[in-house]
């Protein structure tokens, strides 16, 4: 296995669970703290604004001094989210809970990364994608479990002391990063003409690719972050909830570890399209029933479903841009998708309270059908223009 696959992978795994770790208890504490039901989900939307604001000077402060320096760069700025989210949570400071979140979503920006990071120091990038992605199977065990045990081990103030463990993860992270030989652009790449960002953002392949990653993520998303809260109102305690998380997270990471060979075998479109089915599936699920079991099945068929088409998205793109093209192309891609996160994590909250756990589901359908005419739509085009090229990494 490439040496620095693995070390990418292994960073990406502690960020990842510092995420799931937040995403755990962050609609709990906004529920303790938030002057009103409207703004329960605001500290995940800050994290998830964050992130987004990161995705383009990410790239391109990448391109200027080089990937160990920009992870590094952004490894330290969530490192004091997650000092500023103790003292916050300590004083029981809800504003400041949302500043904290806001920093550590930035970092979880430049993490995002990670994986176009792997696919430069690979010779395979469908595997490459997948060891990064299957990276968060340690997370999906991890995250949660820690959430709870911290809390249960080391009670604080608004679950303050998860915030110190949240700290030693980053820390481990970047101090692996520092072991990481990177494959920065060569001179002779880095001069080869490139071409125009609507240019490149105009190809078929580019905005399927770029859809399919931002509709999967964004309904991901929304249910992920709703699931906590729907069943904290139905009687569920932080253990049950943990659990729930905890299996759609492996959901979301286990088939990684096949799902780059089934790309290959059976190739991105019929791949996509089975995540596209197991999202509405999730749904149909959670539509017939509000059990513990309900919610266990229908959060891991979820976090499936989105593996199968935010992995293929992701091999699609870095298939449409040549490597002096990747930073604007790049930026781009992760711009546009959490954008759409963003908003799915602000809204999530607001729309369990008022509309239900009934209504966010039923909406999610539809939205799916659409990821399948768009899924459809590439392939009829691809079929189309059989002289297609493809531009490699």
């Amino acid at each position: 296995m490439n040496k620095n696959v693995l070390l990418l992978a292994m960073c990406q795994g502690l960020i990842t669970t510092g995420n799931i770790l937040l995403v755990t208890i962050a609609a709990l504490v906004g529920q303790a703290l938030s002057p009103s039901a409207a703004f329960t989900t605001l500290p995940v939307a800050t994290q998830m604004f964050g992130l987004l604001i990161a995705t383009i000077p990410a790239s391109l402060v990448m391109a200027k001094i080089g990937r160990r320096r920009g992870f590094s760069l952004g490894n330290i700025v969530g490192l004091s989210g997650t000092f500023l989210g103790y003292f916050a949570l300590h004083e029981s400071a809800f504003l400041l809970f949302c500043i904290a979140t806001l920093l550590i979503g930035i970092g979880i920006g430049f993490a995002t990364l990670y994986r176009f990071a792997a696919i430069e120091v690979s010779d395979n990038p469908a595997t490459a994608i997948s060891i990064i992605m299957a990276s968060g199977v340690v997370a999906a065990i991890l995250g949660p479990n820690l959430a709870v045990w911290v809390t249960s081990s080391f009670p604080s103030i608004n679950y303050a002391n998860v915030f110190i463990s949240l700290s030693g993860l980053y820390l481990l992270a970047l101090f692996l990063l520092q072991a990481v030989k990177f494959n920065e652009v060569s001179e002779t790449q880095g001069s080869q003409k490139a071409r125009g960002l609507r240019e490149i953002v105009m190809q078929p392949q580019f905005i399927t690719a770029v859809l399919i990653a931002m509709l999967s993520y964004t309904i991901m998303n929304l249910l992920m972050t709703a699931t906590p809260l729907a069943m904290h109102r139905h009687g569920f305690d932080l253990a049950d909830s943990a659990l729930v998380i905890e299996w759609h997270v492996l959901g979301m990471f286990v088939p990684s570890f096949f799902t780059g060979k089934l790309i290959q075998r059976f190739g991105q479109t019929p791949i996509m399209s089975s995540g596209a089915l197991l999202i509405i599936g999730c749904c149909v699920i959670n539509l017939l029933g509000m059990s513990h079991w309900h919610f266990l099945l229908a959060l891991g068929i979820l976090g499936v479903g989105w593996n199968f088409m935010f992995i293929s998205a992701t091999h699609m793109v870095s298939e449409a841009y040549h490597p002096s093209e990747r930073a604007k192309a790049q930026a781009s891609n992760e711009f546009s998708v959490f954008s759409m996160v963003a908003i799915s994590s602000l809204g999530a909250g607001w729309l369990e309270a008022i509309a239900g756990w009934r209504f966010l589901n039923m909406m999610s359908i539809p939205i799916m059908l659409i990821a399948l005419g768009v899924i459809y739509w590439f392939a009829s085009q691809k079929e189309a223009s059989l002289t297609q090229i493809p531009l490699g990494r």
